[in-house]
């Protein structure tokens, strides 16, 4: 008979024993090697979806497939509990947000344990708590003690008639406007907080004993955006300094005219009274759009002449000033100059405003560019025309120091005082400041007297009150609060402010990696001892989105900490992999609003986690993601009840010697089980989860026939027990249940994981294809110790290849590591 296979039992049954033995705690041991396995933290928001499953379990997997090879690994979980969700639902609810976050966090740890999963909850953070927000307001003035956090007059999305600030989501429609009263947006500067990423841009460029994917180490690349130029200062008419920076200094005889930024201080100077107006309402229609959208490629360029000029400092060219809105003051300096013959966009721009073309790149061997024609910019190498005592000069399409043409114009600049080589970068500071409630309080406090000075670190954390009042318009209860932001200066003891402010809760992200190591510890934000026992982490795991925002703030941020003696290392993780995305089944994302969602509580119910987490693993390749289909998961939960049903069929007997079966049988089980194991093996260092669960599936046919073949008892139980060890894994509960049926005590989970016996594995026979004249001919199977010789002598006996051999002896015959053989005739 077979035990019946109950999920509903067996599941909770085990998770509750794992917790009473404290299976997964994981203590420093100095005896053994290490694994920090991390994967990316779930915000609250009330319920787990199918997306946090499909980062989890394979994460969760890996994590103990390395602590069955003998790691001691730490594989934790959390709560990333700020941010603005739940301060947008307590405006619409009036209950406050501390009380839905611990509501959200006590259902979804809930969820979380019916993963089975292997967290070590003790370690568990929450980062709206004041025990772990105390030190993001500590790291704060670490910061800032450094000299990397600052405050400066920033932009922000401003409703005016609620207002307050606004989050970017809060901005609706292609007329960006408010989504609580549809008021058209504006931007406003405020003064803010930023922390200086861009001092570290360089170190970030570099990847240097880190194994992360290609993707992320491109993204973060480009986000950087390290260009290599030159600076130039030209003057305007009336004699202001304007420095500019370009990429190709090498062009600047053919600048036509500038563009600057809506933005730029000089704008009001330069503007003649006749073109004021529209400048004016230019200016007002650029300030209502996100950077995004004005820096967008496929936008329509436009913009407006200033009436003003400036002056190119290389050949004495008056040449116009324009505004336009895909020039920001927050990148660069805010002005350009424009040499349309060589950029597409300066190009564009000149055709639409009939401004001069003037070639000063000229390909070689091809006819002369004239800037009245040409139907495009030019941006390849050549020759400097139009350059004064620059025409000839080789240009070629290369950046920097490596183009003969900029060094030289370069050189001159330098030697004039009017530019020199230099470098810019896309990034920008961290902006952390959000005129928000429901995040870390920024630790500063501002006097009239001393300005801004940080809160003693004996007084933090700066906690929020929780007797607030939440207005309909959304602006930020801290502002309105009568008390809380009234304080003493900590210089001269006399009245002042505190900053109102919270922090991006990106800010709470970038550390909490470290907080995992010692949650109960209060003397700092984490445990010097355990600090250097587990870190770095060993592998993090999270979605590629992650890549230009969480991952480059982890980064920077451990890169500032350690220069200021907090922490060690380049880097804080050393390997970075990324999951796809499961998308419904319609294709598109998942959605409420397109009732597209999968529910993995209802799929736990109807079928168990091991299912659930077999399915995730098995339904694509797990870099990837896919659609869910609904109706695979049904193989993936007969697998496991065939599973079940084969190592609990009490009606099966091998244990009297005429049921050994047949010596070649046993040898075959062995061979396939060796092979799969070795197979697996790979796949879990890999990060192929897929392939198991298939190679699993496979395994199990085999196994079967195995079976019905009969086999001898102590090569049966070797393939179980190496079938259930690999199995348990990806299905740790059914795995349990199975290996305390055979070896009752020690958990199925702290086995090591088994060696390969590669004899076992080796097959005894091999297919190799043969090659007449690089032609696919025929097919040998032969003994796999069969030697070159053997192999080179059974080919040739091949009545197939004799023949094409048409009686002739071959020149040559060669065998290709037992893969291939070719003949030469």
């Amino acid at each position: 008979m077979t035990i019946p296979y109950s999920p509903k039992d067996i599941e909770p049954k085990w998770q509750a024993q794992w917790e009473a033995d404290g299976l997964y705690h994981s203590d420093i041991d100095e005896k053994r090697s290490k694994y920090y396995a991390l994967t990316m933290l779930p915000y609250p928001s009330g319920d787990l979806h199918i997306g946090h499953w499909y980062a989890m379990t394979p994460s969760d997997a890996r994590a103990r497939y390395m602590r069955m090879k003998g790691y001691n690994v730490l594989f934790p979980m959390g709560f990333d509990a700020f941010g603005l969700p739940a301060e947008n639902a307590a405006i619409k609810s009036g209950i406050h947000p501390m009380v839905r976050t611990r509501d959200n966090i006590v259902r979804m740890r809930k969820q979380l344990r019916s993963m089975g999963a292997m967290f070590d909850w003790r370690r568990e953070m929450v980062s709206c708590e004041p025990d772990y927000y105390k030190w993001t307001e500590w790291f704060f003035i670490q910061l800032y003690k450094q000299g990397l956090a600052y405050r400066k007059q920033s932009p922000v999305d401003f409703c005016p008639n609620c207002n307050t600030t606004l989050a970017r989501e809060q901005v609706w429609g292609d007329d960006r406007h408010c989504e609580r009263c549809n008021t058209p947006v504006i931007k406003k500067d405020l003064s803010q907080w930023f922390f200086k990423t861009t001092q570290y841009a360089d170190e970030l460029l570099r990847y240097d004993g880190i194994d992360w994917p290609e993707r992320v180490k491109t993204l973060q690349t480009n986000w950087i955006g390290k260009s290599e130029g030159a600076s130039v200062v030209f003057f305007t008419a009336a004699g202001d300094a304007m420095e500019i920076f370009t990429t190709r200094p090498d062009t600047l005889w053919g600048a036509t005219f500038m563009v600057i930024s809506p933005e730029h201080p000089l704008v009001a100077k330069l503007t003649t009274p006749e073109h004021k107006d529209e400048v004016e309402a230019y200016k007002a229609a650029a300030a209502r759009q996100s950077d995004i959208e004005r820096e967008a490629t496929d936008k329509e360029k436009t913009g407006v002449f200033t009436g003003g000029y400036a002056i190119n400092p290389v050949n004495g060219a008056k040449i116009p000033v324009w505004i336009a809105d895909y020039v920001l003051m927050s990148y660069g300096t805010g002005a350009i100059m424009a040499v349309p013959a060589h950029d597409e966009r300066d190009f564009a721009f000149a055709r639409k405003f009939e401004l001069p073309v003037i070639p000063v790149i000229q390909p070689v061997g091809e006819a002369d560019l004239d800037g009245a024609t040409m139907e495009a910019a030019y941006s390849g190498g050549g020759v400097m025309v139009n350059s004064a005592q620059f025409n000839g000069t080789s240009v070629n399409d290369k950046k920097g120091k490596e183009n003969p043409g900029i060094i030289a114009v370069a050189k001159y600049l330098e030697e004039k005082g009017i530019g020199k080589l230099a470098v810019t970068y896309k990034l920008r500071d961290w902006l952390i400041s959000r005129q928000r409630y429901w995040g870390s309080p920024i630790p500063m406090i501002y006097c009239e007297t001393h300005g801004w000075n940080p809160v003693p670190e004996d007084q933090l954390p700066v906690t929020l009150p929780e007797d607030v009042a939440w207005k309909p318009t959304g602006e930020s209860p801290l502002k309105l609060h009568p008390t809380w932001s009234k304080t003493i200066c900590p210089v001269c003891g006399g009245p002042a402010t505190r900053e109102t402010d919270t922090m991006d809760t990106f800010m709470c992200s970038s550390w909490y990696h470290l907080r995992y190591l010692s949650p109960w510890y209060n003397a700092g934000p984490f445990d010097e001892q355990e600090y250097n026992y587990w870190m770095p982490v060993d592998t993090y795991t999270g979605g590629i989105e992650h890549a230009n925002m969480h991952l480059m703030y982890t980064r920077f941020f451990h890169k500032a900490l350690r220069d200021a003696g907090i922490t060690q290392g380049a880097e804080p993780m050393t390997q970075l992999r990324n999951q796809g995305m499961v998308l419904g089944e319609d294709g598109d994302k998942m959605s409420k609003s397109k009732g597209n969602v999968v529910a993995p509580d209802i799929l736990v119910e109807h079928y168990g986690a091991d299912t659930v987490r077999a399915y995730l693993m098995f339904f694509a390749r797990w870099e990837m993601g896919a659609p869910w289909d609904s109706k695979g998961i049904e193989g993936s939960a007969r697998w496991v009840r065939r599973v079940w049903m084969l190592f609990t069929d009490s009606t099966v007997e091998f244990d009297a010697p005429s049921q050994m079966g047949t010596e070649a049988a046993t040898r075959d089980l062995r061979r396939k089980v060796h092979q799969m194991l070795k197979r697996i093996t790979r796949d879990f260092e890999n990060f192929e989860f897929n392939t198991i669960v298939s190679g699993l599936m496979s395994l199990l046919n085999d196994l079967y026939k195995a079976r019905e073949a009969g086999v001898g008892l102590a090569e049966w139980n070797e393939a179980r027990d190496i079938y259930v060890k690999m199995m348990a894994p990806v299905t740790p509960h059914i795995a349990e249940e199975l290996w305390q049926l055979s070896h009752p005590g020690a958990s199925v989970h702290v086995q090591p994981w088994p060696q390969v016996d590669e004899a076992a594995a080796r097959d005894d026979e091999i297919t190799i294809p043969v090659q007449v004249n690089g032609k696919l001919r025929d097919r040998l199977t032969v003994p796999a110790e069969a030697s070159e010789e053997e192999i080179k002598a059974l080919a040739l006996a091949s009545e197939t290849v004799q023949k094409y051999l048409e009686g002739k002896p071959p020149k040559k015959v060669i065998v290709a590591q037992k893969r291939l053989i070719n003949i030469v005739v």
